[in-house]
């Protein structure tokens, strides 16, 4: 196991939003109070890094070394906005993404997100802007948790095997352009870097990581992506044995954006890969 050889990638500099080192038990509220209110979100530790690109070298990266994995598929022509053909159409693809990639003997995709900030902001429903904090969808004692809301009775036999929660991230349109998504490499994340967090929503509380900034990250990205091209992202890992078990991310600005060009729009979908 070993961390992604930066020497002959291309970089850019941009901020980071990591959490400041502080915070002990971050919340963050994703709905408004009854009196109107929004609690702030926690205070950031803002670090201006250099992000590397992957364009070019892909294959340096996989999910179990380094906890993501760039693959190339043909965009489904479908209504993306169109929630439930989503769920009938392309869930069973990404699931095939992800079992081809990993070898997987069952992966079940069950929920999924459409980001693009001007639509988010015009309220179009089911629509929400790029994440700009840096964190880990899952943590040690979240991840059970969801196979059982999602796996129902079928769950305690699946949660004795291996299971991962691996993300299928891709563009919309192409290229993006601004808010590309940077994923730290796996192999450079300690454990005590991941500090528990709890986001509030009106009617639910779900659990994530949010990251303490530590000298030996490193943080890429793929330039310029395409509607074929996709991101796969190892969420949380149930094998201890070695294989990567977390990924930190975050969108973040390029330095060089031209805030005429469209905005960047993107769905992820998030599966259960499961290993008999």
């Amino acid at each position: 196991m070993s961390q992604i050889d930066c020497t002959n990638l291309e970089n850019v500099r941009s901020e980071l939003n990591y959490l400041d080192s502080s915070i002990t038990k971050p919340e963050y509220f994703l709905y408004k109070l009854a009196s109107g209110t929004q609690p702030r979100p926690p205070k950031p530790d803002k670090k201006v890094l250099p992000i590397y690109d992957l364009r070019g070298h892909t294959n340096n990266a996989t999910l179990d070394n380094n906890g993501f994995e760039f693959v190339t598929y043909p965009l489904p022509m479908l209504d993306y906005f169109d929630h439930s053909a989503v769920q009938k159409d392309y869930y069973s693809q990404c699931c095939q993404y992800v079992a081809q990639t990993t070898g997987a003997s069952h992966v079940h995709a069950f929920d999924h997100n459409i980001r693009d900030k001007t639509l988010a902001d015009l309220k179009q429903s089911n629509v929400f802007p790029p994440v700009r904090f840096i964190h880990n969808d899952y943590t040690e004692k979240s991840a059970p948790v969801r196979v059982r809301e999602v796996m129902g009775e079928k769950s305690e036999k699946l949660i004795q095997g291996r299971y991962a929660f691996i993300n299928v991230w891709r563009p919309l349109q192409g290229p993006v352009t601004d808010e590309p998504l940077a994923v730290c490499d796996a192999q450079t994340i300690k454990q005590s870097n991941l500090i528990p967090a709890t986001l509030r929503y009106e009617d639910r509380i779900g659990n994530i990581y949010s990251v303490y900034q530590d000298k030996d990250h490193r943080w890429f990205y793929l330039s310029k992506m395409q509607n074929d091209e996709i991101l796969l992202i190892k969420c949380f890992d149930s094998d201890a044995s070695g294989t990567s078990r977390y990924t930190a991310h975050t969108s973040f600005r390029l330095p060089d954006a031209d805030e005429s060009v469209t905005t960047r729009r993107s769905i992820e979908v998030r599966t259960i890969a499961f290993f008999s």
